[in-house]
């Protein structure tokens, strides 16, 4: 373990020290011209796509990756608050005591105040938090407990999101029988809506003209389907983003190996090859 633990504090002033004064000379007029053109626009993809390799690297559990991950958010968000100081809205220092003030605001529990306040378990805590944003930072109570969800979160994410609001007001299945029912219901309503489409279909076969499609019907059902498959993840209390990205890795992983067996072997990636691929793909599995 480094050394520098021995005195934590001043570690950490001097590290986060360092790092403002690289985010300054990046920025200025003879540092790097790609930083300098950067706006809190332009970085806000590089933020989501920061935070997901940071959750890859935590479900890895190494701890220098995780390190490095958490590093390229702490330069983004340093970044992007150094822009702000830049404009004079706030200083990066701000930032900091904003949260500090906040978290300290919402822990009453923790940190006392005028009341005493107990939290004696995590939902007293988060009901405490949700009762300080009302009464102490006087922000107005939502019309509907789904207006809590932000707006900005992408649509897997807010699915996610929206139907934990609505269980914790008991809009909820009271058992798993009923979510699976809906994800297999939803699935058929994809099925029938494909075969009533597409040209040439019989006997519940979906392997006609793609064209033929009514893709708006599709869509509204594909959508209904994704939504029962989140809330099936949702009542298991699995992130369903999270397992996406478990999935993402699998298939990356299977398909690579495809590709390598092929190209070993002298075959051509297309279609008419489909059975070779198949059969590599299922080498994968064992």
């Amino acid at each position: 373990m480094n050394n520098n633990y021995q005195n934590h504090e001043a570690y950490a002033e001097s590290a986060f020290r360092r790092l403002l004064d690289i985010v300054e000379r990046l920025r200025s007029t003879d540092g790097c011209p790609w930083d300098r053109e950067q706006t809190p626009q332009s970085l806000r993809g590089a933020l989501v796509e920061e935070v997901y390799e940071c959750i890859e690297a935590i479900d890895e559990n190494e701890a220098d990756h995780i390190k490095e991950e958490l590093g390229d958010i702490y330069l983004l968000v340093t970044m992007l608050s150094y822009m702000h100081q830049e404009e004079n809205k706030f200083l990066v220092a701000d930032v900091f005591n904003c949260t500090a003030e906040k978290l300290i605001r919402r822990h009453p529990h923790v940190f006392g105040g005028e009341n005493l306040v107990k939290a004696s378990s995590p939902e007293e805590a988060l009901a405490n938090w949700a009762r300080m944003k009302v009464e102490r930072e006087g922000r107005k109570p939502r019309d509907s407990i789904l207006d809590e969800v932000s707006r900005g979160l992408p649509p897997l994410d807010k699915a996610f999101a929206l139907q934990k609001k609505a269980a914790k007001l008991g809009f909820d299945w009271p058992c798993a029988a009923g979510v699976i029912a809906k994800t297999q219901e939803e699935l058929e309503e994809v099925k029938a809506a494909i075969s009533a489409t597409i040209s040439g279909t019989t006997g519940g076969t979906t392997c006609g003209d793609k064209a033929d499609l009514d893709k708006n019907a599709l869509e509204e059902e594909l959508g209904d389907l994704l939504f029962s498959v989140v809330n099936l993840c949702r009542y298991f209390e699995i992130d369903p983003s999270l397992v996406l990205q478990r999935a993402n890795r699998k298939f990356t992983d299977r398909f690579k190996y495809v590709e390598k067996r092929m190209k070993e072997n002298g075959e051509e990636m297309k279609a008419q090859n489909l059975d070779i691929m198949e059969r590599y793909w299922n080498e994968t599995k064992k």
